[in-house]
């Protein structure tokens, strides 16, 4: 097996790297790969690995505020005249930094109580009585005041009323029929004009439709304006001579209802979202303000024997599209007339609204499309008689549309519509008046509900337990089931991986549930079910993660496809072993089919999966009724939300001038001095705790950028300072050996002969003093892993012989041994036993001491799809161990053990899971960047 050089490894010069790195005969760190998933967006920076073809008619040119056109180059207005930063008055409402991040602080970060901030306020006037001065605010409720007078931000809520309007029954008609319904919505143009106009959004919104294109002229779909759809509205909007040089601006929109609370009488929400479709899908998924709830449907609620009357079911889905198309009113003018906007540049621009895509999960589906319950809301098909819910993946079908369902409707019957075409009468959907838009089309994949929480948990792993049962009667299948827990529960622990302690078993999934077992099942079910149920859930799990990418390519479509029609070949082993009966036709798993069309229509799911409704769920709705007192809490959790909307839209104010910078006490130090020093900066600093997730760094970062994070004062005491004797505490005594040879092929990096093959007494000499790290922080672009708005992530590799004093965490990682082969073929796994600098002669090395995990075969294995590694040892028996430089690791790697057909022994501890096995798994599941990084 060829070993990773030992020289040190930099990049060649490129135009992204900021690290201005020399060419030392060495590999190029940045892998061919990690190149291709930079910026899949227009003008980031690696624009040069992509050409873009633009829409020519609808191409945003910047006008004033009156919508007149402006030459070209101008320059943006500039921004209205305020006060200076030291002026009190610059912090308007409040007089200094200390009180807004005093706000701030309470009300956003650790969301105090009424009760909390008077305390607080108390402790703060206690402080200053002695010098005669008192807090701002006297109590909580003034604070409040002083937010609500906060000029940023301003989106408020009003509320609607709506009632029954058909035909009362003889007698006393039901409740529902005589009481009023409220909407809760704000004005969807009013937050539009907000969202556009968020400075953050400068360098994270695409203006423009387009198409874009890799350097081999492959098409990529990333973003929305990047998809087929955004280049036919455009298409159809410039048929309209006064649209000419406006911008199109799709409107997102999803619901989803959520439940706060059980216990005190089924307490439910149906909250509606909207982000404008221009923002990248990595801003979107990332930036607080890319999402914002816009309404609060009325939930109308019956007695038992009155919820299954055509009449109340009739009534609630037609009030569902009438609230709908109530939001949405106010955007109406803007789809046909241009509306002037401010942008995230500073330009005004001329702008076409547009109902855009719409999250939803299948039963929202159902509701939007007006379709009956198992039916598929996209599709039906007019030619196959028995083409109804029990065989939904018949050929032959065909896009519904509103065209197609009004044919329909005015042919045949209701009784015809429902049981040949599941269609309903009673209800018309609210996209149906709005120019160009068709819910049918405007329906977008939901990885979420459709694939993690459908596909993957409800059927895959529900299956597989049926299976056992059927062929092992219930005694063994609990044995086997125990079995299984114990492998997900033995799993190593890698950064952003939820551990299970107990294995799978729990009542209540949630979806980070279903996304963390993912991870990890595939390995645990191996020999103990049969290699078809094995190769349906890797071909499965390659669909889901290829579909979650933040750009995907033509080639990497025909990919998705392949995986989709493994999926439905070995899917039938569920089939032949009794576990459904004759085929398998379920609306969640039929949606799959929809999705290589969908990407072409709107881009990566990525941007527009339920997963984004549903942390704003946590957000907007969750927290906010945990702070209310409980009785008529909507108006508390409204008022909620827009005080924390103020707050965000005054921080961003603040920042956008200079004033956030340092913290609380360092901003005041340099309002009070005299000078004029720059305040200083909070660099980018992650806690010893803190094991990954996004990074707000710029997008101009390398691909992979490793940083290192010294242990301790008081656990670096613990070690010894010279590398003879570090060795000897560590017991690692070849360790001065292994620094010598690395620093041979520092010297020599174009010698010919490895270090590994020279006398050590032709090596340089060293028995200087080393600096011991207990962790290193990889930070790299990963759009598709849950990143900062930029696209950038983080994750700690950690090297701890007492990690939380507990147990040893020597974790794993990705070295580069030839960064011209794809994937695995040019690398090899590393543990890491320790992380350490030290300098010789002028130069500083951060390095690692590794032992070597190789591939058992130049090929993934051919069930799970997976690459399998062994331990690497010498003849003698001793570990294969090297130092290698620190610019060589490109990420962590996730091992998992191939645990075989035995039993685990119950007392096997996930601590000693890189120990006790002899070969393992790389887990190209462990996050949706390892899952490219090996494709």
């Amino acid at each position: 097996m060829p070993r990773p050089p030992n020289f040190r490894q930099r990049c060649y010069p490129c135009p992204d790297c900021p690290r201005k790195c020399k060419s030392s005969g060495g590999l190029t760190r940045h892998r061919k790969a990690k190149h291709r998933e930079l910026s899949p967006e227009p003008d980031g920076p690696q624009a040069v690995t992509f050409t873009y073809r633009y829409h020519e008619s609808l191409n945003a040119q910047p006008c004033d505020a009156n919508g007149q056109f402006l030459p070209p180059h101008a320059q943006p207005p500039p921004p209205i005249a305020e006060h200076g930063t030291r002026s009190p008055e610059a912090w308007f409402p409040f007089e200094s930094r200390a009180e807004f991040d005093f706000a701030q602080y309470h009300f956003v970060e650790v969301q105090s109580s009424e009760a909390k901030i008077n305390k607080a306020l108390d402790h703060w006037a206690a402080v200053v009585r002695k010098y005669g001065d008192e807090p701002p605010w006297r109590n909580a409720e003034e604070m409040y005041d002083t937010i609500d007078n906060i000029p940023h931000g301003d989106l408020p809520w009003k509320t609607r009323t709506l009632r029954y309007q058909g035909p009362l029954p003889a007698g006393t008609p039901p409740k529902w029929m005589t009481e009023p319904y409220e909407l809760c919505t704000r004005d969807t143009r009013i937050v539009l004009h907000h969202q556009l106009a968020t400075t953050d959004f400068k360098d994270k919104m695409n203006y423009v439709p387009y198409q874009q294109f890799d350097a081999a002229g492959i098409r990529v779909w990333s973003n929305l304006m990047s998809g087929d759809w955004a280049w036919k509205q455009a298409d159809l909007i410039k048929a309209d001579p006064q649209t000419h040089g406006a911008m199109f601006v799709p409107v997102i929109a999803g619901s989803d209802k959520t439940t706060v609370s059980v216990a005190t009488g089924h307490q439910e929400y149906h909250p509606v979202y909207m982000s404008p479709g221009n923002i990248t899908n990595t801003a979107r998924r990332a930036h607080g303000n890319s999402v914002l709830p816009v309404a609060f449907l009325p939930i109308p609620k019956a007695k038992r024997k009155h919820r299954k009357t055509v009449a109340y079911q009739k009534f609630c889905r037609q009030m569902y599209h009438a609230t709908l198309a109530l939001i949405f009113e106010p955007l109406r003018a803007g789809m046909t007339t241009p509306d002037v906007v401010k942008c995230p540049d500073g330009h005004f621009r001329k702008a076409v609204y547009g109902i855009g895509p719409y999250i939803a999960d299948y039963p929202e589906q159902v509701w939007l499309s007006a379709i009956v319950q198992g039916w598929c809301p996209k599709q039906v098909n007019p030619f196959v008689c028995d083409a109804r819910p029990e065989n939904l993946d018949a050929d032959g079908s065909r896009r519904r549309t509103h065209e197609k369902t009004d044919f329909l409707i005015d042919s045949f019957n209701a009784v015809v519509l429902w049981d040949d075409y599941g269609i309903r009468v009673d209800i018309v959907p609210f996209t149906h008046s709005f120019p160009r838009a068709d819910i049918h089309e405007l329906l977008s994949p939901d990885l979420l509900h459709q694939v993690i929480k459908g596909t993957f948990k409800d059927h895959i792993v529900t299956w597989v337990n049926e299976y056992l049962y059927l062929t092992h009667g219930e005694a063994r299948a609990n044995e086997i089931i125990d079995d299984i827990d114990r492998r997900v529960s033995a799993v190593p622990a890698f950064p952003g991986l939820r551990r299970f302690p107990e294995g799978r078993d729990f009542s209540q999934w949630t979806g980070d549930d279903s996304k963390a077992l993912m991870k990890v099942y595939l390995p645990a079910i191996a020999d103990h079910v049969p290699s078809d149920m094995v190769k349906c859930l890797s071909a499965f799990l390659d669909f889901c993660y290829i579909a979650r990418r933040n750009a995907i390519s033509d080639g990497e479509l025909d990919q998705l496809k392949d995986a989709l029609t493994r999926f439905h070949h070995h899917r039938e082993i569920f089939v032949r072993t009794g576990v459904r009966e004759d085929h398998i036709s379920l609306p969640r798993q039929h949606s799959l089919k929809h999705y290589l069309q969908s990407i072409r229509l709107f881009g990566s799911p990525n941007g527009l999966c339920s997963s984004i409704t549903e942390s704003k769920h946590i957000q907007a709705v969750k927290e906010r009724w945990r702070r209310s007192s409980r009785f008529k809490a909507l108006s508390q959790m409204l008022r909620t939300n827009s005080r924390l909307d103020k707050l965000a839209a005054a921080q961003r104010h603040f920042a956008g001038r200079g004033m956030m910078q340092g913290t609380t006490l360092s901003y005041t130090e340099f309002i009070l001095d005299s000078g004029e020093p720059q305040p200083p900066t909070v660099a980018d600093q992650v806690g010893d705790d803190d094991d990954y997730g996004p990074h707000a760094g710029p997008k101009t970062m390398s691909a992979v950028e490793l940083a290192i994070t010294p242990v301790l004062p008081e656990v670096e005491r613990l070690y010894p300072k010279r590398v003879n004797e570090i060795a000897t505490h560590i017991q690692q005594p070849r360790l001065p050996e292994l620094i010598r040879r690395f620093l041979y092929d520092q010297i020599h990096p174009d010698s010919p002969v490895s270090s590994a093959d020279v006398d050590l007494d032709d090596c340089p000499p060293f028995s200087g003093r080393l600096s011991v790290f207990h962790s290193a922080v990889a930070r790299f672009y990963a759009p598709s892993n849950l990143c900062g708005a930029g696209g950038m992530y983080r994750e700690r590799i950690r090297s701890n012989p007492n990690w939380r004093g507990e147990y040893a965490r020597y974790d794993t990682v990705f070295i580069e041994i030839d960064a011209e082969l794809p994937g695995m073929q040019g690398m090899v796994i590393g543990r890491v036993l320790l992380f350490f600098s030290f300098r010789f002669e002028t130069e500083t090395y951060p390095c690692a001491l590794v032992h070597w995990f190789v591939p058992v075969s130049d090929r993934p294995d051919g069930d799970s799809g997976l690459w399998i590694v062994r331990p690497e040892y010498e003849a003698n028996g001793r570990r294969a161990l090297a130092v290698v430089h620190l610019d060589t690791i490109a990420r962590a790697a996730h091992l998992i053990p191939v645990y075989g057909p035995s039993f685990l022994p119950e007392e096997l501890n996930f601590t000693h899971s890189l120990d006790a096995f002899r070969t393992y798994y790389i887990n190209s599941w462990a996050d949706h960047h390892t899952h490219e990084f090996l494709a």
